[in-house]
């Protein structure tokens, strides 16, 4: 466990709370729930089911993240800035998973390609 506060501030969101923000950003932008659990599924080895099962419940990120089936072996590729910060150099494993996480959904919204999202 961090002994950073802000980063457990961050760990202890709840991720239907989370996953409510990322489906009215794709939304906004004109992208569908579709799109955004096609890469949450690909990232997480969760099924769409799974997905909602989560956003459901009451787990945080960090819950989230511990139970998910399997993190894709391609996650090392996915790189670049996020507020700043390079995705690719965050030390903390689990904020480094949510960081790929929000910079795949801000790939969605932007209308990057599915296959470029997906590192394919």
């Amino acid at each position: 466990m961090t002994t950073d506060p802000k980063l457990e501030r961050v760990f202890q969101m709840r991720y239907g709370d989370i996953d409510g923000l990322y489906q009215t950003k794709v939304e906004r932008k004109g992208h569908t729930r579709e799109e955004l659990d096609h890469v949450l599924t690909w990232l997480t080895g969760y099924s769409t089911e799974q997905l909602r099962e989560q956003a459901a419940s009451p787990a945080t990120l960090r819950e989230f993240f511990a139970d998910a089936p399997q993190m894709h072996p391609n996650t090392d590729l996915i790189t670049g800035v996020l507020c700043g910060v390079r995705v690719e150099d965050i030390e903390d494993p689990l904020m480094q998973k949510i960081r790929w996480m929000d910079k795949l959904v801000d790939e969605v919204a932007r209308g990057k390609k599915m296959e470029n999202i997906l590192r394919s």
